[in-house]
């Protein structure tokens, strides 16, 4: 399949296409939240599912030769996605609970997957009526309720109190030892993919991931933290691959702002 060409047009439709689907999200957020549990306990609302089907409905018409996998349609056997070499990869509520919890930090993420990796990827935040995304070649952007633009890159300081950011809503107890070894640092609790914009926006310099994630989870945040500078390894050092086993699970995986704090991390892990 020839590569689709991520234009400025383009952007600005899947920029469109997440206002809307983060618009329908809010309906629901403003009034009483019925909430169901899928099989393996997360939970379901209905906000879910119209993003869902308001994003697999526009991605269908706008881009019909290029498969979509998303969080709430993932029955699809590896045998045929792994034949895939370019897909939309789709949560269309990520941070259900935050939503739940009314604290305003849920997301509808888009990301686009070339030969396993993110090469584009939209963060639409609908309380604020935020939007991040990152392009491959082109770098990483902000775009305020406002619609006014900026580029966005990581922290090129080497802090002496280093900032990490970490989940709001899953604690470990690995994450509690990491921190036992580092001397200096403030911590900063962000639900859903939110703690990849901070990274690339330069607002905190670690975001270590101890625990199960799903690689719609991770995708498109990937590609704005990537592309504004950042580094995305497992705990082997290696990158993150997509759609390259069976499961979606992703191994527990490190965000640095630079090197240097990506293998002082690593160090100490």
């Amino acid at each position: 399949m020839k590569d689709i060409q991520l234009q400025t047009d383009l952007i600005k439709q899947l920029i469109a296409i997440s206002k809307e689907a983060g618009n329908a999200i809010l309906g629901f957020y403003n009034s009483e939240i019925d909430v169901q549990f899928k099989s393996d306990t997360s939970p379901l609302t209905k906000a879910d599912l119209a993003s869902n089907n308001i994003i697999l409905k526009r991605l269908k018409s706008l881009t019909p030769n290029i498969p979509i996998l998303s969080e709430e349609e993932a029955d699809i056997s590896f045998d045929i996605r792994s034949k895939w070499y370019e897909y939309w990869l789709i949560d269309p509520l990520d941070g259900t609970k935050e939503f739940i919890n009314k604290n305003g930090e849920f997301t509808v993420n888009i990301a686009l997957i070339r030969d396993h990796k993110p090469v584009f990827g939209l963060i639409h935040l609908p309380v604020k009526k935020y939007t991040y995304w990152g392009c491959e070649n082109k770098g990483s952007f902000f775009l305020d309720k406002g619609n006014n633009i900026k580029e966005i890159t990581v922290s090129k300081n080497m802090h002496k109190q280093m900032r990490i950011v970490v989940s709001r809503s899953h604690p470990s107890h690995k994450l509690k030892n990491l921190l036992d070894k580092i001397e200096n640092y403030k911590l900063l609790k962000v639900g859903s993919s939110l703690k990849f914009c901070l990274i690339a926006s330069g607002e905190a310099d670690i975001y270590p991931r101890f625990g199960p994630t799903s690689e719609w989870d991770t995708a498109a945040g990937e590609a704005i933290a990537k592309f504004a500078g950042a580094t995305i390894v497992n705990l082997k050092n290696q990158p993150l691959n997509y759609n390259s086993k069976d499961e979606y699970i992703n191994p527990n995986f490190i965000v640095a702002n630079n090197e240097s704090n990506k293998e002082k991390i690593l160090s100490i892990l």
